[in-house]
């Protein structure tokens, strides 16, 4: 008889709102758990029990046919907050617009970023890291975003700054995350997470009628890691414009559209793999592998937080 799982002993929420970044979550698993949570009237949503460096992990994903945004991430969370009732963290695993900046004012801003990078959210001394650029005063003096999302929890932090400080150049090949990545990868029989070509990276000027010139990354470190302030909205980007405005007004890494209802709901970690640009050249093609890559780096922060070991009893 398949058995029924208990709420209470899961202390870790994975959101993974999409089906693509549902499937990385569960390949980094070390093992996902075999049975079910009872559900009733009321309840929206099936979730996935697992288990990763001790912690045990219930996987939250949203129905078919779901439409994005802040709303229905906060009320995907609300959800898992009202049933599970012991958990201590939040990790929202996906994908992102990345958000290079070429030509910034400050050269401490230059960013090369590409597809299949990953941007970890870490606030600074003038924002708590999460920006929800479309919710606030609009007034002649300009838009003002209303009220402060809450801060990634400290121990999120800590286990960053851990692999920041044990774990350089994470992503090379043969170092720590590649490893998680490489096996996710080797594990799927079909290849959806495997990287594309650099020759399918094209960043377009923000005219879109000429690529901006890079040179290609070494195939043995292809994917890099950034830290800094992610923008959450209601919204696709696809301008890049308005992308560049909010860019340099709030100096963005990223966009993406779901942290903002989740953040104030949960203690969370945002981590977000680049898929696009935020542009009119969006597709799904790098999808799967940024979804891969973000999850290899959110399996990396869980086994940095080593839980506490109960005591055997005789």
């Amino acid at each position: 008889m398949t058995k029924v799982l208990d709420f209470d002993e899961y202390t870790i929420a994975w959101v993974a709102v999409l089906p693509i970044e549902a499937e990385a979550a569960l390949g980094m698993l070390d093992k996902q758990h075999d049975g079910y949570f009872e559900t009733g009237r009321g309840d929206d949503y099936i979730y996935i029990g697992g288990e990763l460096n001790g912690h045990k992990i219930v996987v939250a994903t949203w129905p078919a046919g779901q439409n994005y945004g802040p709303g229905a991430a906060a009320a995907l969370v609300n959800q898992v907050k009202a049933r599970f009732s012991n958990i201590w963290f939040a990790l929202l695993v996906g994908v992102a617009a990345g958000l290079p900046n070429h030509s910034p004012e400050h050269p401490a801003k230059f960013r090369d970023i590409r597809l299949g990078d990953v941007l970890v959210c870490v606030p600074d001394k003038d924002s708590a890291g999460i920006i929800q650029y479309d919710l606030g005063r609009d007034t002649e003096q300009g838009f003002f975003p209303n009220g402060r999302q809450a801060e990634t929890p400290a121990i999120v932090r800590s286990a960053i700054a851990n692999i920041q400080l044990t774990k350089k150049r994470p992503f090379r090949a043969g170092n720590t995350l590649a490893n998680y990545l490489a096996s996710v990868q080797q594990a799927d029989e079909d290849g959806r997470f495997l990287c594309p070509s650099q020759s399918e990276d094209k960043l377009f000027a923000r005219l879109e009628d000429t690529i901006v010139p890079r040179e290609p990354r070494d195939e043995s470190e292809r994917t890099m890691v950034w830290y800094g302030n992610i923008g959450s909205g209601g919204s696709l980007m696809r301008n890049p414009i308005r992308r560049d405005e909010l860019r340099d007004k709030y100096d963005l890494i990223g966009l993406e559209m779901e942290a903002a209802g989740v953040i104030n709901t949960l203690p969370t970690g945002v981590i977000r793999g680049v898929c696009d640009y935020g542009d009119s050249q969006k597709n799904k093609i790098w999808q799967p592998y940024a979804a891969a890559a973000a999850a290899a780096y959110a399996k990396g922060i869980l086994c940095a937080i080593n839980p506490k070991v109960k005591a055997q009893t005789g």
